[in-house]
């Protein structure tokens, strides 16, 4: 589907006088913009592979050494990922664009379109090996110079062929019905990375390495069933052959544990012979012939009418003592219904008392069937744990090896979720031994968090704004933040409901601190409740209004270390720089400064066994490119260069503006202007807003077709100026606020003389979109405005429901964005007041609208009252002519 950008109505306001040396951005311009994607390092930090990708077009490989200038570049190239050795990348080579959708202008049948292929890029030669119609590749995690890749099906040339039979005789007492094509499996292919020797496997349906690369999984599903099963591969100089399980049925979601020497399976073929077979967990370890059975319908600890689900993959706790996998109550499947199509009638019945509405119900219905609990066979035992519950439906694992867990349960409030937020939560901590569970927290406006050694639950009491632990052994909950001087929920928060934390990172790996942040700094609490909040920044966040946050760079760390070095990201909350520090854990030195500058940082990612760090930086007129660094941000150094066209064009600038709003706050904004600004010109201007929007001074915004969010800096290339304010919010009226806040804006700006204020216009969407639908009821200093998806009638969209969730659209008045602080029947007048449509005769302002039948959050009826209205009173304009 296309997107459609309504920026050319404006081009009207522009003026002439364009660069000669550079040209201002154009609609063209989106078809050559690239963007990074799928970037990733070696392990060893010594390569960085990445794509450059096209709106429309064909991506475009690129491997680049970090230490020199070496790159190799592959057409086509997607998805890369390097062999555990650093010698091989291995990655998916899309079809031409071009021929795509050649074939299904031609209505090519799926199974006839161009596929993918694989490529492996050999480091040390340059060498390309490509391998046609490959569906899916996997290389090893942590050891292993292997990668294995899957065919796609070959399609039978003769429709009439055997591949067609419905009916074959395997033995003189069986007759067996052959199985799908799609649940058939395919050849799979492994190969040796150094010797390119390569092992070919039939009927392959999932398979699934051991991180070490010290052994492969297979499952297997042919068309009459005989050779249906799991093949376990032990990889080494030479490929041994196991197989672990044998029969007819379904083989699905193989898993090893962390030591690669265990195997969990699930399969239905002990029913195999049944209409509806129920599945089993198996598990199977080195040095055994065959997998075991180790849950199904009836094990000792399953309960009673539950059965194994298929919905869930297992996962083995981290010491591999545990299988952790779902289980669901066992519902026969209807029979199929013979009723002609024409002849049924379906009906919806709402009730009053649901916990959802139909429409939501409707939308979750398949989650719903396939809904599963999670389970724990603990191996020693064999024994079933059910942890979830009907009515306790989500637990979530912690640490892996974990006696206890955190369960959750929204059931005795979700009718409140209509129109309340955020959703409440009982709390539970549940013995993954017993199963027992035992009550934490009680109406929990957040999730709760599970201390690594088990003995405490950590969540936030927005009632009392407070970190709260609790003994999952009994006892009294702790307020184990008290005695830190400083407000640990948001400042700056201005929506009707309890303020959310600042936010909690995790425990330290002893479990005997929580690391959590104030709007400054970070601060380690005791969730004994024992001893004093300690300030592990010691204040030098808040003395120089610098945001302090943890940046975990290894992807397998659960806890924070309290023995190493923490790198911490900082952001400058008055001039926007940002950057990284040092700090530790214990200690008393201040954060030591690594990189800090007036740029945007994205979160570091370091090679998994080496010290080098990848991560993008951005400015308003730096793409955000890739860098490489070590751990102290010494010898960072560029590694791609995605946009070169972007010096042909003219481009922006832009400066932080402050000011005060209507009621007295203070505000922020960003105005962006042309590169080649001079204050003695008057220029038109855009205003655009949302909420805030000043953190983002150093974001960089490449030329990109949006719906009706503009883009700064291709307005600023033609030659406008931008204002974006940021708006606070008075509870009850959001849309004068936004009045408030964004005119004396507006005026601040006009006071430098270099804005024309008979050429300014407004674009936004959304919530943007409904502010500008009031402020044009309410002022004319625009000559133009354009609001996208505007909400025109609080009244009759509060009693509306939001088609992507299928929930009422109460709460969202009441409680979060509309800001409206209560129900229609306590502030009829509010509705009525912050409501466009009821002011529409004020309007004098040009309004263009854009709107389509598919927005799943803003019901387009709502445009349509307002157009209906305009063109009731004869108000409705003419869409602008592009210059």
């Amino acid at each position: 589907m296309r997107r459609l950008s309504v920026l050319s109505v404006l081009y009207a306001l522009s003026v002439p006088g364009i660069l000669a040396a550079q040209r201002p951005l154009d609609h063209d311009a989106y078809e050559i913009w690239r963007t990074i994607d799928d970037e990733v390092l070696s392990r060893d930090g010594r390569w960085v592979a990445y794509a450059l990708t096209l709106e429309r077009g064909d991506p475009e490989l690129r491997v680049r050494a970090t230490g020199d200038t070496t790159e190799f570049v592959v057409e086509r190239g997607r998805e890369p990922a390097f062999s555990p050795d650093g010698r091989f990348v291995v990655f998916d080579i899309k079809p031409n664009v071009d021929s795509v959708r050649a074939a299904k202008r031609a209505k090519a049948k799926p199974a006839d379109l161009p596929k993918d292929s694989l490529g492996i890029l050999d480091l040390t030669t340059g060498d390309v090996t490509r391998v046609a119609r490959v569906r899916s590749f996997r290389v090893p995690e942590d050891a292993g110079a292997w990668v294995a890749y899957h065919l796609e099906r070959v399609v039978a040339a003769d429709p009439d062929s055997t591949m067609g039979d419905t009916t074959a005789v395997v033995d003189a007492d069986t007759t067996v019905k052959p199985k799908k094509d799609s649940d058939v499996g395919t050849t799979l292919v492994l190969r040796d990375l150094r010797s390119g020797i390569e092992h070919r496997y039939d009927n392959v349906a999932d398979y699934r390495f051991a991180d070490d690369g010290s052994r492969l999984a297979l499952t297997l599903s042919s068309r009459m069933g005989d050779e249906d099963g799991v093949v376990v591969l032990s990889l080494g100089d030479e490929v041994d052959v196991l197989r672990v399980a044998a029969g007819r049925g379904d083989y699905t979601s193989p898993r090893f544990d962390d030591a690669g020497r265990q195997l969990a399976f699930l399969t239905d073929r002990d029913e195999a012979e049944n209409e509806h077979p129920k599945y089993a967990l198996y598990a199977w370890r080195a040095g055994s012939d065959d997998a075991r059975r180790v849950a199904a319908v009836g094990s000792d600890g399953m309960p009673s009418g539950w059965t194994v689900s298929e919905r869930r993959d297992p996962t083995f706790s981290d010491n591999g003592e545990r299988i952790y996998f779902g289980t669901a109550p066992w519902v026969e499947p209807a029979p199929e219904d013979s009723t002609l199509e024409e002849d049924r009638v379906t009906v919806d019945i709402w009730h009053w008392r649901d916990a959802a509405l139909q429409p939501e119900q409707l939308l979750q219905a398949d989650g719903e069937r396939h809904r599963n609990y999670l389970a724990v066979v603990h191996l020693d035992r064999e024994r079933v744990v059910q942890l979830a519950q009907l009515d306790m439906r989500e637990v979530r694992l912690n640490d892996g090896n974990a006696d206890v867990v955190i369960g959750e349960s929204e059931m005795p409030y979700r009718i409140e979720r209509s129109w309340d937020f955020p959703t409440y939560r009982d709390l539970y901590a549940v013995d993954v031994r017993t199963g027992d569970r035992r009550l934490m927290a009680e109406r929990a406006q957040g999730r709760g968090f599970v201390s690594p050694n088990g003995r405490y639950v950590l969540w936030y009491d927005r009632d009392v704004n407070a970190w709260m632990t609790r003994p999952t052994d009994g006892g009294p909950a702790v307020n184990a933040s008290a005695g830190i001087p400083f407000p640990l929920y948001d400042e700056e928060h201005d929506r009707p409901f309890p303020a959310a934390p600042y936010g909690w990172e995790s425990w330290t790996s002893d479990s005997r601190w929580v690391v959590i942040y104030d709007r400054y700094d970070v601060w380690a609490i005791d969730p004994r409740g024992r001893e004093a909040p300690r300030n592990v920044t010691e204040g030098a966040g808040r003395r120089e209004h610098l945001r302090f946050r943890y940046v975990v760079l290894d992807r397998e760390q659960r806890s924070i270390p309290t023995n190493e070095p923490m790198l911490l990201s900082a952001f400058d909350e008055r001039d926007k720089r940002a950057g990284f520090y040092r700090d530790r854990f214990r200690g008393s030195d201040e954060p030591e400064q690594l990189v800090f500058s007036a740029h945007r940082y994205s979160r570091p990612a370091m090679a998994a066994d080496g010290e080098m760090l990848l991560y993008t930086r951005q400015s308003v007129a730096e793409f955000p490119n890739l860098w490489v660094a070590d751990l102290d941000f010494a010898r960072a150094h560029l590694v791609t260069n995605a946009n070169p066209q972007q010096s042909e064009y003219r481009w922006a600038t832009v400066e932080l503006i402050e000011w005060r709003s209507d009621n007295g706050t203070p505000l922020q904004g960003l105005l962006y202007t042309p590169d080649d600004f001079d204050p003695s010109r008057q220029y038109p201007m855009m205003v655009y807003f949302y909420e805030r929007s000043s953190q983002n001074l150093h974001t960089h915004y490449p030329p990109f077709a949006h719906r009706s969010v503009i883009r700064p800096t291709f307005y600023a290339s033609r030659g406008y100026i931008i204002f974006i304010p940021d708006i606070v919010y008075r509870t009850g009226y959001p849309g004068q606020s936004a009045l408030d806040a964004v005119i004396p804006g507006m005026h601040e700006v006009l006071r430098r003389g270099y804005v024309d204020p008979e050429r300014i216009g407004v674009q936004g969407h959304s919530w943007g979109g409904y502010q500008i639908a009031y402020m044009v009821t309410r002022t004319n200093i625009f000559r133009a405005a354009a609001g996208g998806a505007p909400v025109a009638n609080m009244t009759s969209a509060y009693g509306g429901i939001r088609w992507g969730s299928g929930r009422s659209r109460m709460f969202q008045y009441e409680r979060t964005q509309s800001r409206i602080g209560g129900s229609l029947w306590e502030y009829p007048l509010r509705y009525i007041e912050n409501s466009p449509v009821f002011w529409a005769d004020r309007v004098e302002t040009p309004l263009l609208m854009m709107h389509n039948d598919h927005d799943t959050a803003v019901p387009w009826e709502q445009g349509i009252e307002m157009f209906v209205a305009l063109r009731r009173l004869g108000l409705a304009a003419a869409v602008p002519q592009a210059s």
